[in-house]
């Protein structure tokens, strides 16, 4: 697609995709403003991501390290306010470059990688804030700590590693009512004194905005179809 068609296409994307949030706070007795819209750029070429800087989006999701170190620097030298979370799975040998060219991390699920942000954190004087990975579903081909273990989880990464737990982030099964996991997520958050939560994506983040989200997660209801592979 040219250029000029892409931005276009993307511009006229998020307009609608704004819309809608803004719809479902309003429907929610919320303001359209207490939900972030994360525009997840997974696969997407830097042009696409370009696209939608250029429409006045500022807030991206990258499920790989690798791939957001091959777009972000570059657009970051033109867009020096665009904030970029880190929405997948997170290994430990690629912490120092999370932690150096991320904003947030929205993927800790687990006490190693939580050890390894902390003492990054610590090396390198970025104090990120950070979201709880939580595995609603209990799906153990997924990532992310189980609801029954997410308390102390909570607490260990807050009072023992010091590190700046800002909220949960959860994805639901595919095949199961989105709207209990999203409300299983709201009450571990409340009972933790947890006001952000990263939930919805493309099919449901209006559902997700009903039961509370602050950050929802979409990409392809504004960039399309994902490639079969990232392309820079």
């Amino acid at each position: 697609m040219e250029e000029a068609a892409l931005s276009d296409a993307i511009g006229a994307n998020l307009a609608a995709v704004r819309g809608r949030i803004a719809a479902a706070a309003r429907a929610a007795g919320r303001p359209a403003d207490a939900v972030t819209l994360v525009a997840v750029s997974k696969t997407h070429p830097i042009a696409a991501v370009r696209a939608a800087l250029r429409a006045g989006q500022r807030v991206f999701g990258e499920n790989r390290v690798q791939e957001a170190l091959a777009k972000f620097p570059e657009l970051r030298g033109e867009f020096p306010d665009l904030q970029l979370h880190l929405i997948g799975p997170l290994q430990t040998n690629k912490v120092r470059d999370a932690v150096a060219h991320c904003d947030v991390i929205e993927t800790v699920d687990r006490p190693h990688l939580a050890e390894a942000l902390a003492r990054e954190m610590a090396k390198s004087g970025r104090q990120l804030p950070c979201f709880i990975e939580v595995n609603t579903g209990e799906e153990p081909q997924k990532a992310g700590v189980w609801p029954a273990s997410a308390d102390q989880f909570i607490a260990d990464c807050r009072d023992r590693l010091g590190l700046r737990i800002a909220g949960l982030m959860g994805i639901p099964p595919e095949h199961e009512e989105p709207a209990l996991h999203f409300a299983l997520l709201r009450e571990i958050a409340q009972r933790n004194g947890l006001e952000k939560l990263s939930m919805g994506m493309s099919a449901d983040f209006e559902t997700a905005i009903r039961l509370g989200a602050t950050h929802v997660r979409v990409g392809t209801a504004i960039f399309g179809t994902r490639p079969a592979a990232a392309a820079v």
